[in-house]
């Protein structure tokens, strides 16, 4: 039985590794002898792909379920102890899962693109094929030859255990009597959930970039190919921003230090491609509208691509120490080759194309829409900067010390010690540009295309900003001194009342025109324009985040003691009385201690919370679970630290008052929303087809 499901499943991965092959070559051929035949044959070995690592994922996860601890995967992610749902999601609880997981979305992905109408875009099939193929069969090729699900564990005759997929000579079947089980770590619901939603933004983020290759190789330098993947690159901003949000929550609620965002390695490099693919959003408007920053939007298009495989680079090949990072591997430089191999490639072409992507037009006013949005893209590219120098600055600074082996005066600066740059430093060089963002959601939607000037903006900027004005003179008044945090509270303040007044100016003029009720005029608003105001819908739930950020990142506080059976610790005007204590054994194979905590605010009781320390006898791994009572004012955080024999009744409690924090959630789901809004396809008027067939006829004369 399972030598058949193994067989199956690694099987079913070659044979989509050499369709994939297949469909690069045939996509050339075809090309090249103008052979639509062959053409369609690539397409459907692409569409071949999905059901064949179908196949793979099916045999993957039944070998999960059924408990085959020869197979090395299953023995290093699952135990006998373990639910059913946390066995089916350990397959991207590991390396090889993850990569056959990834492989297998990308799979998706690539049936969706062949399954399109290609009859207005057939000039784009071949190059498509090659890119999103070309994609999928690096990721294979790392499956099948380094990282592979399907290796069993074989007992060779020294008495070690190997991996391998065939029989060593001499060596018999090892199975373990059970497995090493999933990371605690990797069991709370916001990881379920959070790799896959990572991984579908980076995958859906190869088609934009397919079609941006394929549009510089065959010179179509129209919008065509923006308009083509508008939805894909919506789909998967939502994707990369629910990836980043849940990784935020897990880190919230798992790892125990009161916080969301740690600048971790491997949180920055799910970071960076979602920095380069929400300024790419804005951007491609103005090329759409006025014929502007097409270099611009091609090369953020290939920095979201390659950023893309670099953060799966980070993650996967073990450079940076992280809580979120698979163990050391040597798919590595696989890695790195590929990203500059597609990262040359594709400046390459964009350099041959970079007089052909001139500006159609000049920009007229630095007072105008397309101004604010360069000055938008810039800032988030100074963060992006920021945030790549600190990533690979460990890196640089260990692999240096040659430098100071053969230059010895030199030796104190490049001395090969892996150097790492903490939160604060991030925090202090990207706060500004944090800033001058949010003040430009604020500016931006009174601005007007092409003509603008500061008087115009004043006018349309005064209302709204008085309006703003109020929170930071009531905060003052209400006794806040902390200037930084009063100005923040102000531009949230300033951008909350913009989008408000842009949806109130939208609605009350359809009311006025046609004498209906105000709340139905808003509504058909949003349906006529979904692009534009689902946009703003997106800015509303940054904002609300930005509460949340504010809040917890400016106003919380913390403390710790140890204390006994009826003794109490206070922190503001939260304070907690220790109850009891239990520890005993669970039936998944844990040790639980359990704590016991009142809660009382301004002296009143509000109720009890169970902070407890989970430790896994299978994988030897502890996971602290935090007592939380949350409000929409704030969290109050609670967390068993450690504890003496019951013998003694005493406990150590961490205790963190986060303000405004759950505004960081509320946030999050408006945002899911907009971006739905706005990603809901439109219809495509007769002047935008014109331009297409014009511009397509012209590329291929």
């Amino acid at each position: 039985m399972v030598d058949t499901l193994v067989n199956f499943g690694f099987g079913a991965m070659v044979l989509t590794f050499l369709a994939a092959l297949y469909g690069i070559g045939a996509s050339l051929y075809g090309h090249v002898q103008k052979d639509d035949r062959w053409q369609e044959s690539a397409r459907n070995a692409m569409l071949l792909t999905f059901p064949l690592l179908t196949i793979s994922v099916v045999m993957i996860v039944t070998l999960l379920l059924q408990n085959h601890f020869d197979v090395a995967y299953v023995a290093q992610v699952t135990s006998r102890s373990m639910p059913a749902y946390l066995k089916v999601t350990a397959l991207w609880g590991g390396q090889p899962g993850s990569l056959l997981f990834w492989s297998w979305l990308m799979a998706l992905f690539a049936s969706m693109v062949a399954l399109r109408n290609w009859s207005r875009d057939r000039e784009f099939l071949p190059w498509v094929t090659i890119v999103i193929l070309t994609t999928l069969g690096f990721f294979l090729l790392l499956g099948i030859f380094f990282e592979n699900p399907f290796f069993r564990l074989w007992l060779a005759p020294s008495g070690e255990v190997v991996e391998a997929l065939f029989r060593p000579a001499g060596a018999t079947l090892f199975t373990p009597q059970d497995g090493q089980g999933l990371n605690p770590l990797l069991r709370h619901p916001g990881m379920i959930i959070h790799p896959p939603m990572q991984y579908l933004g980076f995958v859906s983020f190869v088609v934009p970039y397919a079609f941006a290759i394929a549009a510089l190789i065959t010179g179509r330098t129209d919008a065509r190919w923006i308009r083509i993947t508008r939805s894909w690159t919506l789909w998967a901003w939502l994707f990369l921003s629910l990836g980043l949000v849940l990784g935020m929550r897990w880190a919230y609620d798992v790892l125990g230090w009161g916080g969301y965002w740690g600048w971790d390695p491997v949180e920055n490099a799910a970071l960076m491609p979602w920095l380069t693919a929400t300024p790419f959003l804005h951007s491609v408007m103005i090329q759409e509208k006025r014929g502007q920053l097409k270099r611009w939007n091609m090369l953020l298009v290939i920095l979201t691509y390659d950023l893309m495989i670099f953060g799966t680079f980070l993650v996967r090949s073990g450079v940076l120490s992280s809580v979120h990072s698979f163990a050391q591997s040597a798919i590595g430089p696989f890695f790195f080759g590929f990203i500059v191999l597609t990262f040359g490639v594709s400046i390459y072409l964009l350099t041959r194309r970079w007089d052909e992507l001139h500006t159609e037009t000049q920009m007229t006013s630095w007072f105008s829409r397309e101004a604010t949005f360069l000055l938008n893209n810039l800032f988030f590219i100074a963060i992006l900067v920021i945030v790549f120098i600190g990533v690979v600055f460990p890196i640089v600074t260990e692999a240096t010390g040659f430098i100071g082996e053969a230059f010895p005066s030199l030796s104190n600066v490049f001395n090969g010690q892996k150097v790492t740059v903490g939160a604060e430093w991030y925090e202090r060089n990207t706060g500004p540009f944090w800033a001058a963002l949010l003040f430009l959601m604020g500016v931006c939607p009174l601005t007007a295309w092409r003509i603008s000037t500061m008087k115009t903006l004043g006018r349309n900027l005064w209302k709204p900003t008085a309006l703003s004005v109020l929170v930071p003179v009531v905060l003052v008044i209400n006794g806040m001194d902390n200037w930084l945090a009063v100005f923040a509270f102000w531009l949230t303040a300033l951008v909350i009342a913009v989008t408000a007044y842009e949806f109130y100016k939208g609605a009350a003029a359809r009311s006025r025109r046609t004498g209906k009720n105000f709340l139905i005029e808003l509504v058909l608003l949003v349906g006529r324009n979904r692009r534009r105001y689902g946009g703003y819908m997106i800015h509303f739930g940054v904002v609300l985040m930005a509460l949340g950020v504010i809040g917890i990142e400016m106003f919380q506080t913390e403390t710790q003691a140890t204390i006994g059976l009826g003794e109490q610790i206070v922190l503001d005007d939260y304070s907690i009385t220790y109850d009891s204590l239990a520890e005993f054994d669970t039936n998944d194979n844990r040790n639980v201690a359990r704590a016991v905590v009142s809660v009382y605010q301004d002296g009143d009781k509000v109720g009890e919370l169970y902070p407890r320390r989970d430790f896994f006898y299978e994988s030897r791994q502890p996971m602290t679970i935090p007592g939380l009572h949350s409000t929409l004012q704030e969290d109050f955080y609670v967390l068993l630290v450690d504890w003496q024999p019951i013998s003694t009744q005493r406990a150590t409690f961490k205790l963190y008052h986060n303000p405004l924090v759950n505004w960081l959630w509320i946030g999050s789901y408006v945002l899911i929303f907009g971006t739905m809004v706005a990603a809901w396809p439109e219809k495509e008027t007769e002047a935008v087809k014109a331009v297409a067939r014009e511009a397509r006829a012209a590329a291929s004369r």
